[in-house]
């Protein structure tokens, strides 16, 4: 089970920007983005929905995993479409490292017995283990597809202008 729930953080991903033709590498700063939000507004976010709430069901690590995908899924929903046929293939990588910076800023929100699981696998300690070299050429990627990917101007619009 913790197996799959590290599998499916990584692949549901990868499937679902390249079905959407989403921009990956916009996702994956809207991750980012999310994990920004996590560290500076979790607590008081939790604060906040606890007070207010009467369900337990609101639990801090589900409030903190709502912030941590809510800019990823916001980016998601406006962003279906953006990105053309010819480069939805190019798209592949960076939807790829999107799954796995998924899962390395979800797992710790996760309710403690599946994340207590999840750290326990050979897997999750192998990846750990290289997470700063993992999150830094995944960081290269996404920035040279938005950076390759930018509107390029035709000769006859430049005349113009």
């Amino acid at each position: 089970m913790p197996l799959a729930v590290l599998i499916g953080l990584v692949v549901v991903p990868v499937v679902l920007l390249f079905l959407l033709r989403v921009n990956a590498a916009l996702v994956f700063l809207s991750l980012c983005l999310g994990s920004v939000l996590v560290q500076f507004a979790g607590d008081d976010a939790v604060s906040i929905v606890a007070g207010a709430s009467t369900s337990s069901y609101a639990t801090a690590s589900t409030i903190e995993l709502g912030l941590l995908v809510a800019p990823a899924f916001l980016t998601i929903l406006f962003m279906m479409g953006t990105v053309r046929d010819k480069k939805k293939f190019f798209n592949i990588l960076p939807a790829a490292v999107t799954g796995v910076l998924l899962a390395l800023l979800a797992v710790p929100l996760l309710p403690p017995g599946l994340s207590h699981n999840i750290v326990m696998l050979n897997q999750w300690q192998s990846v750990t283990q290289v997470q700063s070299g993992i999150v830094a050429a995944s960081t290269l990627v996404c920035l040279a597809f938005l950076w390759t990917s930018r509107p390029k101007h035709d000769e006859k619009h430049k005349k113009r202008h």
